[in-house]
């Protein structure tokens, strides 16, 4: 196989950000197809043994076995890295695979993890029940208050942990301050961008370390497959990431790959568009409910942040109605926004995190972090907002709204 056009590396980091979501990463073999092959196969022969010999000693590049590497997955890989401005990227088999993956590669007992206390009730499992289990000491904090961060810094800290926005919430995170510290203390950040991306936001930008995704969201955009990603240094990739990869096996499958390659061509135009539904969308429900939860709006406490460290605010916000009863009220009632706990879909989502993606988490972790017995949270999708409009204003109507 061959790369695409026979750019090196340095002339596709010099393409556009449309250019590398469409062209990035792209091989192709002798039959010249003009989109990416998928190749279904485990593992690889060769011509001679010292070939294999090489291979397996790092000395000569190509393919060893798929959980190592394989041709499809090798380019999502690289496509990713190229719109991430990232030098190396390593596929995962989902977004939880990535967040552990991030984690456990690079911690052992002793260590100490701060983590923002606004996540998504998996990443909160992880950092309350999972790293404890390996005496792996954790600090949950306010991300929203700088000074917190500083504060939970112990002399065995090594990762600070988090997501901005995040998920529920929509706490914004800080990345030029807290990146900094962290930078400044000999810290690794791990940044969840899976409510971004990198078509509205670049935490490498600002000092990050490691990027994770769940490319099952956004990246995929229309509710396809489970995948996830890990982007950072090479040397960070290599030398940290790659040894716990290679023998814990959380690969994503070529065909999964594949999927999320295709919807990376359209990438930044739903995440701009649906972040354009989203704040027309989110006007609306403002002058309805009691709280409102969306950093493109004025009464969002980071509102400012946001917008100056993000391209657009993206597709998804969240709402309060005070109770469990009317949140559900709201939720039977709608026609054409549809229940569900995925985001980043082209359709329009909503779900109840506390009954749904944070029903794991304690009624005193859930109340600690602001995921309410009224919050709801929506993912705007690509419909006419108009459409969806309506069928909130129908919805809030038969909540008594």
């Amino acid at each position: 196989m061959k790369k695409t056009t026979g750019m090196d590396r340095a002339k596709t980091s010099n393409w556009r950000p449309a250019t590398r979501a469409v062209r990035g990463g792209t091989w192709r073999s002798e039959h010249g197809e003009t989109s990416e092959a998928l190749f279904l196969s485990s593992g690889y022969t060769y011509d001679d043994a010292q070939t294999v010999a090489d291979r397996f000693a790092g000395e000569a590049e190509g393919m060893t076995y798929s959980r190592l590497q394989n041709p499809t997955v090798a380019m999502l890989e690289e496509r990713i890295a190229l719109m991430e401005g990232a030098q190396a990227c390593r596929a995962q088999a989902s977004g939880m695979a990535a967040m552990t993956a991030a984690l456990l590669c690079q911690l052992s007992t002793g260590d100490h993890v701060v983590a923002a206390r606004a996540a998504f009730g998996s990443c909160r499992w992880l950092v309350d029940n999972l790293l404890p289990r390996f005496g792996i000491e954790t600090t949950v904090i306010d991300s929203a208050v700088n000074e917190q961060w500083d504060a939970a810094i112990r002399p065995n800290t090594k990762v600070f942990f988090f997501e901005t926005p995040a998920n529920p919430t929509l706490d914004v995170v800080d990345l030029h301050y807290v990146c900094g510290l962290a930078k400044s203390r000999g810290i690794t950040t791990v940044v969840d961008n899976a409510f971004a991306t990198s078509a509205l936001q670049r935490p490498l930008e600002f000092g990050a370390d490691v990027v994770a995704y769940s490319a099952t969201k956004l990246m995929d955009g229309q509710g396809r497959v489970l995948a996830g990603a890990v982007c950072g240094s090479e040397e960070w990739m290599n030398e940290v990431l790659l040894p716990f990869q290679r023998n814990t096996g959380p690969n994503i499958s070529p065909f999964n790959a594949w999927v999320v390659l295709k919807g990376l061509e359209t990438l930044g135009l739903r995440a701009h568009k649906q972040s354009e539904n989203a704040l027309e969308l989110g006007r609306y429900v403002e002058a309805r409910v009691p709280r409102i939860l969306h950093p493109g709006l004025p009464s969002h406490p980071r509102h400012k942040l946001a917008l100056s460290q993000m391209d657009a605010v993206g597709p998804i916000f969240a709402f309060d109605v005070q109770s469990r009863a009317k949140a559900f009220a709201i939720l039977d009632a709608l026609e054409l926004i549809d229940i569900s706990n995925n985001i980043g879909d082209a359709r329009s989502l909503m779900c109840h995190p506390a009954s749904t993606t944070h029903a794991s988490m304690s009624e005193e972790a859930r109340a600690e972090m602001g995921v309410t017995e009224g919050l709801l949270r929506i993912n705007v999708g690509l419909e006419d907002v108009q459409d969806l409009i309506e069928d909130m204003d129908q919805a809030l109507k038969a909540a008594g709204f």
